[in-house]
């Protein structure tokens, strides 16, 4: 005859299951884009945009405050560099990059139609 404690353990093997049933890896949210970490002789890499990818703007609170924004995993300043164009002004949703005559807006997140252009009836 069993005893309560090896009732118990016999239970919780049954309902354990097998080991990679309940056990699911979850992405994780604040890894970056996986262009940035992948190789770039890996066959199996995404392609790489050529249009710089802006991640994140922190703009300070008090006049004359730092202004730094991540553009492709790098982090730039207002008035530096980032491949040969110049940081111009940031905004907390975009960045403005000059090279010569060329002008460049990074957003954080692309343009949408506005709510009302989504449910309108032909």
């Amino acid at each position: 005859m069993m005893s309560a404690r090896h009732w118990l353990c016999a239970l919780a093997l049954v309902c354990a299951g097998p080991a990679g049933v309940a056990a699911q890896a979850l992405p994780d949210p604040t890894r970056p884009p996986a262009r940035l970490y992948t190789p770039a002789d890996d066959a199996t890499a995404a392609p790489r945009s050529m249009e710089p990818q802006l991640q994140s703007v922190l703009i300070a609170r008090h006049a004359g405050g730092r202004h730094v924004a991540v553009i492709d995993g790098e982090t730039v300043r207002l008035g530096e560099q980032f491949r040969g164009a110049r940081v111009t002004r940031m905004t907390e949703n975009e960045v403005v990059l000059v090279k010569g005559r060329e002008q460049r807006i990074l957003r954080l997140f692309p343009r949408t139609p506005s709510p009302q252009r989504l449910n309108e009836r032909d």
